[in-house]
């Protein structure tokens, strides 16, 4: 794998950092400028609806500028945004730079995606694009913890300080070691948006929303099940954190390697063993030792669906991947906000803590059925066209 890779990665983990660390640092946050815990939760949604509206709108920019070039505007715009936050005199500030910071998220994995492929073979673009995510889940095992450590012990204003930093080292790697490479020529927004009429990248995107937000379903709500229904200490939420984040480092390199050789049957065993598991999650809740290894297994099976997903989209788009590649990435971070508030439905219904994973499971088994049809289309395709040319060319016979 080409050097280039690492300096995506390390960007890539800055930006996995600033957008989990924040869930721990809420009640620090909120006691500096004396909100309520609700009112500071607004830092989450922001950043999460930043993503969504951000990639779209910075990629049909970066049409514009070479994809070395707008990667380093992203991360300067990143670090800017944490600055922002670092710096912050009121919690409106604080908003407005998590913001900032949320508008470079989509658009650097969605362009990200695309230079990472074409860095390398094509039988390894998978992998390639795995490498690059392998920061964010990274972020998840080192950066999060690290960052919620520091920012409990010297202020969260040093966490940020420290992710803005981060995206200085980034933006140095990306001038560095990623090679020159011109917009490709005759790119326009009309030619991107044309990816959008594909009904196989729509069903992509759907599967993303679907299976990535049954992940969340179970994950945004781990802290209240954990104590609540496992029996697990306050203090243990982070450790737990960290062993979902190690399932998201092994998953990506395992989605990675075999989407590269299997793109479906890699989906669908994915999805489905997702689907499994989250419904024993209802189960395994109730046990310390059962729980932690769902955990493990969740982000595992959750994160082994991304760089399929995000191929497949890449495939799909072809010609015009840019903006279906960050608009992808914005479906991460919708299914991520889509489950959470069903998540909370189910639980301020009565129906327990545990209740978030069976809507967790319905949706990635939702997912898993979008792929089983996405792919009895792509098979179909093949033999109508097929069909159509055997009516053209093949003359009528003639009877004697």
């Amino acid at each position: 794998m080409p050097l280039a890779l690492l300096a995506l990665a390390v960007g890539a983990f800055g930006i996995g950092t600033t957008e989990f660390v924040i869930m721990g640092l809420l009640p620090q946050i909120a006691a500096d400028y004396g909100v309520t815990i609700p009112t500071v939760g607004l830092l989450v949604t922001g950043y999460a609806l930043g993503v969504v509206i951000g990639a779209p709108l910075l990629t049909v920019f970066g049409t514009k500028v070479s994809r070395k070039r707008m990667l380093m505007l992203l991360m300067g715009l990143f670090v800017l945004g944490n600055l922002l936050s670092a710096l912050a005199p009121n919690f409106g500030v604080m908003l407005t730079g998590r913001v900032v910071a949320s508008l470079a998220h989509g658009s650097f994995f969605g362009i990200g995606s695309v230079v990472a492929a074409e860095l390398v073979a094509p039988e390894k673009k998978a992998g390639a694009i795995a490498t690059m995510f392998t920061g964010l889940t990274v972020a998840n095992i080192v950066g999060v913890p690290l960052g919620t450590f520091i920012g409990q012990a010297v202020g969260w204003r040093i966490t940020f300080a420290i992710v803005a930093a981060l995206g200085v080292v980034g933006l140095l790697g990306i001038a560095r070691l990623v090679p020159a490479m011109p917009r490709p020529g005759g790119t326009r927004l009309r030619g991107e948006l044309k990816a959008f009429r594909n009904p196989q990248v729509l069903l992509a995107m759907a599967m993303t929303v679907l299976g990535f937000g049954g992940v969340f379903a179970a994950i945004t709500y781990i802290a209240p099940m954990m104590t609540h229904v496992a029996g697990y200490a306050d203090g243990s939420v982070t450790w737990l954190l960290v062993l979902f984040g190690i399932g998201m480092f092994l998953g990506n390199l395992l989605g990675g390697r075999f989407a590269d050789r299997a793109l479906m049957p890699m989906l669908y065993a994915a999805l489905g063993g997702l689907a499994v598991v989250l419904a024993l999650f209802t189960v395994t809740a109730h046990d310390k030792i059962l729980a932690a290894i769902t955990i493990l297994l969740v982000g595992a099976l959750g994160f082994a669906t991304v760089p399929p997903l995000q191929k497949r989209v890449l495939d799909q788009a072809h010609g015009a991947p840019t903006l279906a590649s960050a608009v992808n990435i914005g479906a991460f971070n919708l299914g991520n906000a889509l489950s959470a508030w069903l998540g909370g439905l189910v639980i301020a219904a009565g129906l327990g803590y545990t209740a978030p994973n069976w809507v967790g499971a319905v949706l990635a088994a939702a997912a898993l059925g979008l792929a089983f049809w996405s792919a009895a289309l792509e098979r179909r395709a093949p033999a109508v066209e097929a069909g159509a040319g055997a009516d053209v060319r093949t003359p009528p016979p003639v009877h004697h």
